[in-house]
């Protein structure tokens, strides 16, 4: 998915196990309308996305057809590609594509500015030292890990991570782990980053 609004600045979106769904088109769309020129890879290489109900599934596709590291080298050479076009590039991942994301820090000036929604696989990558400006928000609950000491280790290195009260996939209007209050407080983190990562 690609939207161009002919601007200087490129927020590249990364999607959940899911694919491009009903959530991820409303995000491009939502910072296309705020300038932003919008890059969406198809990470999950399917026509159509996952529906909710079909998790599992959309889990075992990932993991055994795509994994983090190819997915990561993938959105690398989107990156290469669209740095030479854009004054500023941003990453913007959601779960899966928040760990991805994480993943692409490491690397010296990969872009301006990493942004993540709980991306709960960091937990497997706590070694990793971001190399650029990251944004990182949390739910206050996950059932398969404790967040508070992900977020604590995590805050030790650097200080903009978050955690907001809700559940992963708070963010998501389509989930039913939808969380107005704390969707609205993690949009502004995320807009006053985009601000002052300029």
């Amino acid at each position: 998915m690609i939207i161009n609004v002919n601007s200087d600045s490129l927020i590249i979106v990364l999607h959940e196990i899911y694919g491009i769904n009903s959530h991820i088109q409303m995000v491009c769309e939502t910072f296309s309308s705020k300038g932003y020129d919008i890059i969406c890879p198809n990470l999950t290489q399917l026509p159509e996305p996952f529906e909710y109900n079909y998790e599992k599934e959309a889990y075992a596709h990932f993991m055994n057809n795509i994994g983090f590291d190819s997915a990561v080298q993938s959105v690398k050479r989107v990156i290469a590609q669209a740095k030479n076009q854009y004054k500023y590039t941003y990453l913007l991942g959601y779960s899966i594509g928040a760990t991805i994301a994480w993943l692409c820090s490491e690397e010296e000036n990969i872009c301006n500015g990493i942004i993540g929604y709980y991306g709960s696989r960091i937990r497997d990558y706590i070694n990793v030292t971001p190399k650029c400006p990251i944004l990182f928000i949390f739910p206050d609950y996950e059932s398969s890990f404790n967040v508070k000491e992900l977020v604590c280790t995590l805050k030790k290195y650097n200080e903009n991570i978050f955690m907001v009260k809700g559940k992963h996939g708070f963010a998501d209007p389509f989930s039913k782990a939808y969380y107005l209050n704390s969707h609205d407080e993690a949009e502004k983190l995320v807009i006053d980053f985009l601000k002052y990562n300029r």
